[in-house]
This record gives C-alpha cells, sequence and structure tokens, in this order.
C-alpha cells in the first residue's frame, strides 16, 4: 500500500503537545516530537522556531468560557476572518494584548465546528505561566486576543487517500489535538461523498474520572457512530466509584499492549499517540513489537 501523503507530513517537527500550557523547550526525535521542561521558562516562540506555522495572524474574541474539569477551563473563540483555518491536531500562538510572553494551545475542536459556526475551542489547563494563567484568572467573554496556526501533527486526509483505521493514544492533557482528530473523524462520517475513515478506536489514560476531559462528548461520538468508534478510559488513581455512565467505558491501570493489539493492523492502522514521554516511548515500542511500521506511529510528547 502506497503511504498516505499525510503520514509522511503529520509528525515530523519540533511541535508538541501545547495544549497544556507547560513551558518545554525543543528536542528533536527520530520519529516524533518530543518537547523538554527546562528550568527556565522558556518563550513559546523560542520552542518552536524550527515548526511550521502560517504567516496570518487573526483577531478573535472570546465567546464562550467553561469549566472542562477542576483545572481545565474551555475556551471558545471567534475567530471571524474567512481566510483561517487549521488542521485536526494543530495549535495556535495566543497572542494577550500587553503581555510579552506568547501561549501555545492545541485546538481541541474540529475544523468542521470553525466552517459551521466560526468558533474554535482551547482547553487549557492551569499553570502559573503567564498566557495560560490569564486565561484562567482573568480572561472573560467578550475579550480580544489573536491566534495564529501552526503544527506539522495533523490528519487532513483527502479524498482519494486510501481507508485508514485509526488509533488514538491519550495521556493526561495530551487528549487536546486527539480530540480533534476524533471530531474530525465523527464529520468526515457525517459528509458522505469525501473520504470515509476506517474504525476509530480512542485510549485515553488519565488519573480519574474527574480529569478526563471532553468525555461526555465522546461518549455521544460512540452512540452516534457505534459501527466507526470504539473508547476505552483507563484511570490509574481513581480513589471513588466510578460513575455509572462512564463504567462501560472505563478500565483500572494503564493502557496496555494486549488492548493495542486488538486495534492494530499492520495494514491499515494509522496511530497517533500524545503524553508524556515514558509513556509514548513504551507505547511506540510495543506497537512496533505488534508488527506496526515507525511511518505508522507518529507522536507528540509534552514533559
Amino acid at each position: 500500500m502506497n503511504v498516505p501523503w499525510f503520514i509522511k507530513n503529520a509528525a515530523r517537527s519540533i511541535a508538541g503537545c501545547v495544549g497544556s500550557a507547560v513551558s518545554r523547550s525543543g528536542l528533536l526525535c527520530s520519529s516524533g516530537t518530543l518537547r523538554k521542561m527546562s528550568s527556565r521558562q522558556t518563550d513559546h516562540l523560542e520552542r518552536t522556531a524550527s515548526v511550521y506555522r502560517q504567516e496570518a495572524l487573526f483577531s478573535a474574541r472570546v465567546c464562550g468560557i467553561t469549566n472542562e474539569s477542576g483545572k481545565v477551563k474551555r475556551l471558545q473563540l471567534e475567530v471571524p476572518h474567512p481566510d483561517f483555518s487549521f488542521r485536526a491536531g494543530q495549535w495556535v500562538d495566543f497572542f494577550i494584548p500587553g503581555m510579552e510572553k506568547v501561549g501555545g494551545f492545541s485546538v481541541c475542536s474540529s475544523p468542521g465546528l470553525l466552517q459551521r459556526t466560526g468558533i474554535i475551542e482551547l482547553a487549557v489547563k492551569y499553570t502559573e505561566h503567564p498566557p495560560a494563567h490569564w486565561i484562567h484568572t482573568e480572561c472573560t467573554v467578550d475579550s480580544r486576543v489573536a491566534v495564529r496556526v501552526g503544527g506539522d501533527f495533523f490528519f487532513d486526509p483527502s479524498p482519494s487517500d486510501p481507508v485508514m483505521d485509526l488509533l488514538l493514544v491519550a495521556g493526561g492533557v495530551g487528549i487536546n489535538p486527539l480530540y480533534s482528530i476524533l471530531m474530525h473523524t465523527a464529520d468526515l462520517l457525517r459528509q458522505p461523498g469525501g473520504y470515509t475513515p476506517g474504525h476509530t478506536h480512542l485510549c485515553y489514560s488519565a488519573k480519574n474520572t474527574e480529569d478526563l476531559l471532553f468525555k461526555n462528548s465522546i461518549i455521544s461520538v460512540l452512540h452516534e457512530f457505534p459501527h466507526k468508534t470504539s473508547c476505552n478510559f483507563h484511570v490509574t488513581q481513581q480513589g471513588r466509584a466510578v460513575e455509572p455512565h462512564l463504567q462501560p467505558y472505563t478500565t483500572s491501570g494503564r493502557i496496555s499492549e494486549e488492548e493495542l493489539r486488538q486495534h492494530v493492523d499492520p495494514e491499515r492502522t494509522l496511530c497517533y499517540l500524545c503524553g508524556p514521554p515514558p509513556m509514548i516511548e513504551g507505547l511506540s515500542t510495543d506497537l512496533q513489537q505488534l508488527g506496526l511500521p515507525k511511518n505508522r506511529i507518529l507522536f507528540e510528547k509534552w514533559w
């Protein structure tokens, strides 16, 4: 089988899972991306200087703020300019008026939401880093910011590309770009005549069910496309009973090689990984031992 163009271009840069809003410096890896936290809070633009980004800067208005979890705010941004676009999995440079530091946050919504409503969404974890701190403590509806799209980690198939099964593996806030990809696959399934994805399976690990972002929306997609989508939530430090509506999807413990085995076909599986480096390194090894070629394992690591 020929390798589709989106595999060749999807994750070969110094981009990272910027949705976590943690300061990191870039370190190029041979088969993906690693961003290492330094003792100095390096500037986002400095860390991603070698990464593809669009030239244009676009004005945006905050049109909604909700609590996605106790530590994560979900931000809705209205970006009205007709030339603004992004690919599922990419991030934005986030410019706040009067602030020197530039944020970097993964877009967690689908390109289809932008096309339908002119809105993109970011899920930002609280930290003391100035852009994330501003979002959690000062940002309000109607606040004005500017954004610029960047990143080489994305899923953007063309109608002529071969049908691929997707395996999405997320750890913690690494879910952000993968949720965008999941929602993009749902949009593609709703639009017959274009590219039709194969089966999409999401493995998502967090400390507990409170930290599972987007869980209700993910389950809604599973209900809408029961033969095309599936998901396992993994909780590693659950201190109470799992909520009844989450029990059918939730497993105690880390993502196992056996689960991966059930969703890997070396001929047609494309895997996207985003999470802590030790998790990604271990799972990448497992996937290769299961026969998945390196060029089908695309990842971003945050540290």
